[in-house]
């Protein structure tokens, strides 16, 4: 890795061209706050993945205040986010791709800027990763899987359901694990999977939800963004409850029995605070529950009993 102290001019400010990885810190090098661009694939106000990415982006800024100048572009479809990146790029000595869908074109566009650092909020192990990337896995099944225990034991019914976006790796693995926590805490539960195809299809989660309703289902899971909306309006219609995932919001919304805590924001943070720091480094890192409750966790909005806080 270079170590040079070669600088370069984008937009009238003066920044240090380096990789932190094996080079000097930032800190050592920085004529200025260091600049960050982050890329949130959906709505920012979506009360899951993006708005965690949001919350956690704002935290940080506001904590480091001079140190760090970041900005953000919001709604990008898969087909643009290359495009979107590009414009990131251009203007900022790091990039974070807030969602494992970033993953392809953060890595083309990462090797067209080689003096960029680049971070993937959910992203995956892949050999093809180039070394100005890192990718942080939330690790989702596994608090997938302590939701389901939570959800078992505050139905009523014994049934609960789980809808899905994409049917892809994580997320169908966070659904098997939802199911199988469920039934570690009664094994005769009866649980519904569905996946809508699309993180912010209304229609299709409300759906997907009204139909495990019909069969009893009483508690439901998420791994959605927009279309969490179509699971709220399926569980107000028919007075269930829901357990929520990303961020803890208890208190806000009577529907919501429970939260999954999925430290999106957190890997935000974790991110920008080791740029900073000068000890970001090119890898790939789980989180989920031994990155500790910030990472990962479970909160009970009401009548928690000791038995479900165990």
């Amino acid at each position: 890795m270079t170590t040079d102290r070669r600088e370069f001019v984008k937009g009238g400010l003066a920044v240090a061209g380096v990789t932190l990885a094996g080079g000097m810190p930032w800190s050592a090098l920085a004529q200025g706050p260091l600049t960050v661009g982050v890329l949130i694939p959906g709505s920012k106000s979506d009360k899951g993945w993006m708005e965690s990415g949001y919350d956690g982006m704002k935290a940080v800024e506001k904590r480091l205040a001079a140190k760090v100048k970041v900005s953000f572009i919001e709604n990008v479809k898969f087909g643009d986010m290359e495009q979107a990146l590009v414009a990131l790029a251009g203007k900022n000595q790091v990039v974070i791709g807030v969602g494992g869908q970033t993953q392809a074109s953060v890595f083309k566009v990462a090797l067209r800027f080689p003096k960029v650092n680049f971070a993937i909020i959910g992203g995956n192990r892949d050999a093809a990763k180039p070394a100005n990337v890192s990718g942080y896995d939330v690790r989702q099944a596994e608090i997938g899987y302590v939701a389901g225990a939570a959800a078992a034991m505050l139905s009523k019914n014994g049934a609960v359901s789980y809808v899905g976006g994409l049917e892809i790796p994580a997320i169908v693995n966070t659904g098997k694990e939802f199911g199988n926590g469920a039934r570690s805490i009664n094994p005769k539960l009866k649980y519904f999977e569905n996946y809508t195809g699309d993180f912010d299809d209304v229609a299709k989660s409300k759906e997907a939800t009204l139909a495990a309703i019909a069969q009893g289902a009483d508690v439901h899971y998420h791994i959605l963004n927009l279309g969490l909306r179509g699971m709220e309006q399926a569980a107000r219609e028919k007075k269930t409850k829901i357990i929520g995932s990303y961020t803890n919001r208890c208190g806000s919304d009577p529907l919501y029995v429970a939260y999954s805590i999925t430290g999106v924001g957190f890997q935000v943070e974790y991110a920008i605070e080791q740029m900073v720091a000068g000890t970001w480094k090119p890898e790939f890192k789980p989180f989920g529950l031994a990155m500790g409750a910030k990472a990962s966790d479970i909160a009970i909005c009401t009548g928690a009993t000791p038995e479900m806080k165990a």
